[in-house]
């Protein structure tokens, strides 16, 4: 299969064009989303959902795996597909907020992000 997995909650229909050139010079971009992590998962269940995540991204046999989400749960994610010889990335963006006086004298913040390449863990 091969390919670049997009292990995120913003799925690549989403991503700007030069995202999405430099996931696929990987190969074809596959979304698995990143799961919701409760706040009282034990140790063990959280281990046990890095495992799940990571059989789930193996199956894709990827080039590349772009991981980001919930820090701990994210954390051993990547160590586990480091260990197996997949290469980890996150995106590498800037924001720029800008704000806008309204009418009404209240301020409206908007921020513009614009994808920098990736950064490999």
């Amino acid at each position: 299969m091969g390919g670049f997995v997009n292990c995120s909650n913003h799925p690549s229909g989403g991503w700007l064009k030069a995202q999405k050139d430099a996931a696929e010079k990987y190969g074809t971009i596959t979304d698995i989303p990143f799961p919701a992590v409760r706040c009282n998962l034990t140790d063990q269940q959280m281990e046990n959902l890095a495992d799940q995540m990571t059989a789930k991204i193996m199956e894709m046999q990827p080039e590349a795996v772009m991981c980001m989400g919930e820090f701990v749960l994210c954390f051993r994610i990547v160590q586990k597909l480091k260990a197996k010889g997949i290469r980890v990335l996150a995106s590498c963006s800037e924001r720029k907020a800008v704000e806008h006086l309204k009418g009404d004298g209240t301020i409206r913040k908007e921020s513009i992000f614009t994808f920098n390449g990736f950064r490999e863990y």
